[in-house]
C-alpha cells in the first residue's frame, strides 16, 4: 500500500463533469511525484493513500480542491488594438509568456466596441475534475 513519502508513478485521465476529457498521460510518460509533498492537488494525494501497485481509482475533485473558483478580479478590460486581430473573438486563447519562459493561457471573455475583456483565471477554474488513476509503481 502506498503511503506519504513514497515516490509513485501514476497513469491518469482527467474529465470535466460532462465527460469531456481534458488531459491524459495514458500510453505516454507516467506522472512521477512524491506522495505527500504537495506536487499534485492535496485532495488527489489523500485519495491515493492506501492504494496498491496496479490498482485503479476514480477521484472527483470539487473546484476548490483543484484550480479554485472563478475569481472576478481576474477579468481585465484592455483596448481592442492590444489583441492581435486573429484573436479578437470570444473564447480565443492567447499565450502570455512569463519571465521564467512558461506560457500562461489568457482567454478572451468578451469583445466590446473598442475593448476586449480578458479572463486571467486558469482555464479549469470553477470546474470539478474527475481523475481516473492507476498506480504503476511505488518506491
Amino acid at each position: 500500500m502506498i503511503e506519504n513519502g513514497q515516490k509513485i508513478s501514476l497513469e491518469y485521465t482527467v474529465f470535466l463533469e460532462d465527460g469531456t476529457q481534458v488531459d491524459t498521460n495514458v500510453g505516454d510518460v507516467p506522472l512521477v511525484f512524491v506522495l505527500g509533498a504537495h506536487q499534485v492537488f492535496p485532495a488527489l494525494e489523500t485519495a491515493l493513500l492506501g492504494l496498491k501497485i496496479g490498482e485503479t481509482k476514480q477521484v472527483t475533485l470539487k473546484p476548490d480542491e483543484a484550480y479554485g473558483p472563478i475569481v472576478q478580479d481576474a477579468f481585465r478590460e484592455v483596448a481592442l488594438e492590444m489583441i492581435p486581430a486573429a484573436y479578437r473573438q470570444e473564447g480565443a486563447v492567447l499565450g502570455l509568456q512569463d519571465p521564467a519562459g512558461g506560457v500562461y493561457p489568457i482567454r478572451v471573455h468578451q469583445i466590446k466596441e473598442q475593448k476586449a475583456v480578458l479572463d486571467f483565471n486558469h482555464p479549469l477554474a470553477g470546474k470539478a475534475l474527475r481523475f481516473n488513476v492507476k498506480v504503476l509503481d511505488a518506491d
